[in-house]
């Protein structure tokens, strides 16, 4: 089985979306960024509903409404509390964290869940489930927006695996 990844770039001040859950923030930095090597290593993601449905950071460019602007295609798990939209292929809608991980899990066999969103990222942490944190720290201060992780509680210690320039990859501590 797969390893749980929560990934994303995020500003020097700790944001991954800008107020409002705004995005744009990011499409001067796509091109600097690569993130083939993750994409390489995702069987499936475990997305939240409003990162499947909000702001592309790839908006107006061909990599528009696809994940990693394009780099990757596979089987995507969103966990929702509403009705679910009409179908959508590749797209599987869960109501529940047991249900989706395990959704995500079967889909992706031994590649890497990649967790994409705050909410769903620290529901994961907080469950137990979480085996790593890979962040891209970007050039910028946004000044507000949505935190990397927004949480109170016991801190939740990391050991650093991999870094390479702004790219920091962590292992949860259990």
């Amino acid at each position: 089985m797969g390893k749980l990844l929560y990934s994303a770039a995020m500003s020097l001040d700790g944001f991954i979306a800008g107020p409002g859950g705004d995005m744009g923030w990011l499409a001067p930095y796509t091109g600097e960024a690569s993130a083939d090597e993750l994409a390489a290593e995702v069987g499936a993601l475990l997305v939240g509903r409003r990162t499947f449905s909000g702001d592309d950071p790839y908006r107006g460019t061909e990599g528009e409404g696809k994940a990693f602007g394009g780099g990757w295609d596979g089987p995507q798990v969103v966990l929702t509390r509403r009705p679910a939209p009409a179908a959508v292929p590749g797209v599987t809608f869960c109501s529940s964290l047991e249900e989706g991980v395990a959704a995500a899990r079967a889909a992706a066999g031994e590649k890497t869940v990649n967790v994409l969103g705050a909410s769903v990222g620290r529901v994961c942490v907080e469950a137990g489930l979480l085996d790593e944190v890979e962040v891209l720290v970007m050039p910028v201060l946004l000044g507000g927006g949505v935190r990397l992780f927004e949480r109170p509680g016991p801190p939740v210690r990391l050991e650093l695996v991999a870094q390479q320039g702004t790219s920091l990859r962590y292992r949860v501590l259990r």
